[in-house]
């Protein structure tokens, strides 16, 4: 089988070093890595499946109870703003702020529920691009309860880092509407930072990375890294078609590992 980063045009330039328009493209390059290598369908199907299930509920819940919400809000704005059509911009920036906690909510469970999957699906991806990936630990009582407390405390700081930048950004709801183009902006550069912490993560967590040392591969992975986090996080946040982005953005995310950054500057 030939080296499915070697098989397109496409492939052959996205092994060159990042731009922004680079990294934007690694999802689509990861649906064409997918239908070339139907083996690695099996790693996909149960997460799809999980992700229906968690889907649902949390659009159940949380989407129409958010469209109402904002729809309170644009109302109470004074009648100046809805005059020029501010009222009908922030009521869009903040419908896509919805979809954006929406698709954040998705990703926490998807990824937690789906990691075992898409554990074994990032490995067999980078032994199939690069011919080898680092060799997993055999299995051990000791070395899962390690895996599980590595695993919760990316979590917890990945929500520390949210709060961090989440709280500061509140501020500006004391500066009328200008303070919700700040937060939105705000948020949207949050959202695809933690995308790619998310996406890149399978590759970067066998090489047993801490924290910062995976924030700064993906700074030094900049702009490519900010092209790939956006169009993720767009995936992410369309509804429906979020159920299925989840995995394509793990294949994805090995996928820019493997041609921006392996053999570069991963440090521990």
């Amino acid at each position: 089988m030939s080296d499915p980063s070697r098989s397109t045009l496409l492939s052959q330039s996205l092994r060159s070093p990042g731009s922004f328009a680079t990294g934007a493209l690694y999802p689509l390059h990861a649906l064409t890595v997918l239908n070339r290598n139907r083996q690695l369908w099996g790693y996909v199907l149960v997460p799809i499946l999980l992700n229906l299930i968690v889907g649902a509920v949390l659009y159940a819940g949380l989407f129409w109870a958010g469209l109402r919400w904002i729809e309170g809000f644009v109302a109470g704005l004074p009648d100046w703003a809805a005059a020029i059509g501010v009222g009908l911009l922030l009521q869009l920036l903040l419908f896509i702020v919805l979809l954006i906690v929406i698709g954040f909510l998705l990703v926490r469970f998807g990824v937690v529920l789906g990691s075992p999957w898409y554990g074994q699906l990032s490995e067999k991806l980078e032994q199939l691009v690069t011919g080898q990936a680092p060799p997993a630990a055999p299995f051990t009582i000791q070395g899962s309860i390690t895996d599980i407390g590595r695993a919760l405390g990316f979590e917890v700081k990945k929500l520390a880092l949210t709060l961090g930048v989440v709280l500061p950004l509140l501020l500006f709801n004391f500066v009328p509407v200008v303070g919700q183009f700040v937060i939105t902006a705000g948020g949207i550069v949050l959202g695809a930072t933690i995308a790619c912490l998310d996406f890149l993560d399978s590759p970067l967590e066998r090489r047993r990375l801490l924290f910062r040392a995976k924030l700064g591969t993906i700074r030094r992975s900049l702009p490519a890294s900010a092209g790939f986090g956006l169009v993720c996080l767009g995936l992410v946040s369309i509804p429906f078609i979020n159920l299925l982005a989840i995995p394509l953005c793990v294949t994805a995310g090995t996928l820019f590992f493997c041609d921006q950054i392996a053999g570069r500057d991963v440090r521990s």
